[in-house]
């Protein structure tokens, strides 16, 4: 994997940040040993201990888990060493450029994107009191993705806005993180990375929410490194999704929260009007198309605690929509209705990485050279040839640059092809042998 990233000038940096007992430390230095040697370019750690020991000498980062959230905690992690802190999720847009100011001379990586923790980043202590599971050791049961009653110091019920007893609700479930408007004031601030929360995630969100983010920062900082083909439009709300905040980096902005549910609702699509059954008499909002597999969630407003309903589409006509299941509750007004799966777009979800690259065909002595150099790697190599000058010499030069930038099966696509040469008769497998040799099986 290490090979393949760097290939496309990717870095790979592993999390070895959990807190180690005693006995773990010679197996995680052996593992620190091993990863450097394979070509790794950071170790993202918490357990600072581990700079007492032998380390290879390779780069760190500090883990959002050493609670990076003051100047002087990041100037005592520079002091130690470290190369890059993952700041705290709770900061505010202020808080991160006084660090950076402060602290000009180390990396900043911000969380920009994905789940978040009720609790400060490294300070959450309830799966490990209540089921024994450390949040610090990776292993955090989610109690804050539960359902809970509300009461008073007198154990009285409290109620929410509308008059209701809180009473079977997510109320510490925040919604996702969603920064995604703010990456120009992330950069001047002084953010050098952007973070995006990953956990547990499948291959479609990472496709989606990458592909956002990529757009986004090209918008912003034009990279030439690269040259992304898609077959889609990037949409969070189409990959896993609870709702968006921007959490503190504006100060405390609500909701943050999402009572109704802790799974991801996806996008808002309209409203359900009437249930009967496996049908729906549902509003759609402007430009939705439904597909048969669409997963749907409604929110039934009818129930103190909004309690949310899941089921799948069997079927459209028009504003009537047929569902996998029937269900029993008959809304008196109209409840929200998200989709949390759109099979269509899932479908279409492909994007390829390519490198640019210029290639160059020269006439030598006894030969040819042949290079292609992108803004990541040079490759060049000379091939002795006997030179027979071709009959039709439009045709020979068109088919040295055409069998030259048949880069298809490699991570190159052409930038570039100049030809500087006089037209000689060379075969298609001298050529296409010749491309082959030149990339060296970098694919």
């Amino acid at each position: 994997m290490v090979q393949y990233a760097h290939t496309y000038g990717v870095q790979v940096l592993v999390t070895l940040n959990t807190l180690l007992y005693e006995d773990e430390y010679p197996q995680a230095v052996a593992l620190a040993h091993a990863l450097y040697k394979i070509g790794v370019d950071a170790l993202i750690i918490q357990d600072l201990h581990l700079l007492d020991l032998d380390l290879p000498p390779i780069r760190l980062h500090a883990s959002t888990q050493c609670d990076n959230r003051t100047p002087e905690q990041v100037k005592r992690l520079r002091d130690m060493g470290f190369k890059r802190v993952v700041l705290a999720r709770e900061l505010s847009i202020e808080e991160i450029r006084a660090i950076h100011e402060a602290v000009p001379d180390i990396e900043l990586e911000a969380f920009v994107h994905g789940a978040l923790c009720v609790s400060y980043s490294g300070r959450c202590y309830i799966s490990e009191v209540l089921a024994n599971r450390s949040a610090n050791r990776g292993a955090c049961a989610q109690f804050c993705r539960m359902a809970y009653d509300v009461l008073d110091s007198q154990m009285n019920e409290v109620l929410d806005d509308a008059g209701q007893p809180i009473h079977q609700r997510h109320v510490l479930s925040l919604q996702d993180l969603d920064r995604s408007a703010y990456l120009q004031e992330l950069i001047e601030a002084g953010v050098t990375t952007f973070k995006i929360e990953g956990r547990l995630k499948d291959a479609d969100y990472v496709t989606n929410i990458t592909a956002y983010y990529r757009e986004k920062i090209d918008a912003i900082i034009p990279s030439f490194h690269h040259s992304i083909i898609r077959s889609f439009v990037p949409d969070p709300s189409k990959t896993f999704h609870r709702g968006a905040t921007d959490y503190f980096l504006h100060g405390r902005t609500r909701p943050m929260a999402n009572w109704d549910t802790p799974k991801s609702t996806g996008e808002h699509i309209g409203e359900v009007l009437e249930v009967k059954g496996n049908t729906l008499r549902v509003r759609l909002n402007k430009d939705v198309v439904l597909h048969n597999g669409d997963g749907l969630i409604m929110v039934n407003g009818e129930k103190a605690n909004g309690e949310s309903i899941g089921f799948s589409v069997n079927g459209v006509d028009g504003n009537i929509i047929r569902i996998n299941k029937p269900l029993t509750t008959n809304p008196l007004t109209s409840n929200p209705l998200y989709r949390n799966l759109d099979v269509e777009f899932t479908r279409n979800l492909k994007s390829e990485r390519k490198i640019p690259v210029d290639i160059i065909f020269r006439e030598t002595q006894d030969g040819f050279e042949l290079s292609y150099r992108s803004d990541l790697r040079f490759m060049i190599s000379d091939f002795k040839f006997q030179k027979e000058p071709a009959k039709n010499a439009d045709k020979a030069l068109d088919t040295i640059r055409t069998q030259l930038a048949k880069l298809g099966d490699t991570p190159y696509i052409a930038r570039n092809v100049r030809v500087e040469t006089q037209p000689y008769f060379i075969p298609i497998s001298t050529l296409n042998q010749w491309r082959r040799e030149a990339l060296n099986g970098t694919w």
